[in-house]
């Protein structure tokens, strides 16, 4: 066997090593850019291979140029395809009653409104969100969605800012075309007039225009953590689910399928009740996020397919946001880390009982304002440094 044969069969498979090593350690750009030189290298030797009358290397050459440029091209396919899994829903209704007014200059920053949805009766079917909103006829009580984030992205993509919005804030109400329909908690905008009843009234609340919603089933968590093989928590202290039953004793759990579930819609036995089971949704996703942007993920082929699957399967956003759109957000937040994603809860005067209503949080309005303000001028790392203790706790002091 030639020298030259023998050195081509022990550096291609060498080759193909030192770049899946480099997709593991984050080097996703430079094992990109070693792969279009890897294509054009091959096909520039076919020429010269060719050229000198050695037609079988000409044709190997060619052949893995072929075969690369196919296989990468393919995955590229297979990921874009996936985006095709999530349901989108008119968003006409928002062109009826009055909304905050626009930015008066064009700005890229992004403020999305992201909300968990929840069966209250698995057992029973029923249509999906989607096909509810496609009806024209909201099933009211179907679905429900006690997790509700406003996510705002800064024009530079610096940093991700979410601020979640608890369950029981008591505020004002308003239907999916921007009528107000009296107080209650804010849980019950989304249960009585659907997902554009939540936009309305979170824009109404903020007096933020929102650019585009995104709603997650909760069985899409369960998914998730599978995909990615489960994420990390730490509890501090011995609780009880007083409502399941379920124990979670001190230390590190592993949360994967339905005991994900469990730990984000806990609230019965925690000290602050929603305000703890928000802290958990949030360090929750705190950890999923990272387990996603890890190394082992995103340059895993087949483990980052298995997440895009389980997201865009369990995914419904508005008709306004597009694939390429999704496309463009995600690639520039490539270099966002856990550090630079904040979690923060609106602002909290006290509780209180409403005829109706029940147990009720009374937003702390002056401190909701200055927030809202902030995240509007994009300035919300400001407000942080002047509210440190609104941020989340660090992952070992969430209960």
């Amino acid at each position: 066997m030639k020298r030259t044969t023998i050195i081509g069969l022990i550096s291609v498979p060498l080759a193909i090593a030192g770049l899946y090593w480099l997709m593991l350690h984050g080097y996703l750009e430079l094992s990109a850019y070693l792969l279009a030189a890897a294509v054009l290298a091959m096909l520039v030797g076919t020429f010269w291979e060719w050229r000198h009358g050695r037609r079988r290397w000409a044709a190997l050459l060619l052949v893995g140029a072929v075969a690369t440029a196919a296989t990468v091209g393919w995955y590229g396919w297979h990921l874009n395809a996936k985006l095709d899994n999530i349901q989108r829903v008119t968003d006409d209704v928002l062109g009826k009653g009055e909304r905050p007014p626009a930015p008066e200059e064009p700005t890229e920053a992004l403020t999305i409104l992201l909300m968990g949805s929840d069966d209250p009766n698995r057992a029973v079917e029923k249509p999906t969100v989607a096909e509810l909103l496609e009806s024209g006829e909201w099933n009211v009580g179907a679905y429900r969605s006690d997790t509700m984030m406003v996510v705002h992205v800064p024009a530079d993509r610096s940093a991700a800012y979410v601020v979640s919005v608890p369950r029981d804030s008591y505020v004002e109400i308003f239907d999916d075309e921007g009528e107000p329909r009296g107080r209650n908690k804010i849980n019950a905008a989304f249960a009585q007039y659907g997902p554009f009843g939540t936009w309305r009234t979170i824009e109404n609340l903020s007096d933020l225009r929102l650019d585009h919603m995104a709603i997650i089933d909760f069985e899409g968590f369960r998914d998730l953590t599978t995909a990615i093989g489960g994420v990390d928590v730490y509890v501090p202290e011995r609780v009880v689910d007083t409502k399941t039953g379920t124990t979670w004793e001190k230390g590190w759990v592993h949360l994967e399928d339905e005991l994900a579930l469990k730990y984000v819609r806990m609230r019965y036995g925690l000290t602050e009740g929603d305000f703890d089971r928000v802290d958990r949704q949030q360090n929750f996703l705190r950890a999923v996020m990272d387990k996603v942007l890890a190394d082992d993920t995103m340059g895993n082929p087949v483990r980052f397919s298995d997440t895009l699957s389980a997201v865009t399967k369990n995914l419904t956003v508005d008709e306004s946001w597009s694939n390429g759109a999704l496309r463009s957000l995600a690639f520039s937040l490539r270099g966002l880390d856990q550090e630079k994603v904040r979690f923060m809860t609106l602002p909290f005067s006290h509780y209180d009982e409403v005829p109706d209503a029940g147990s009720v949080n009374i937003i702390d309005e002056e401190r909701a304002a200055e927030l809202w303000k902030a995240m509007a001028q994009d300035r919300i790392g400001a407000y942080l440094e002047k509210h440190p203790d609104d941020e989340l706790p660090a992952p070992r002091q969430v209960s």
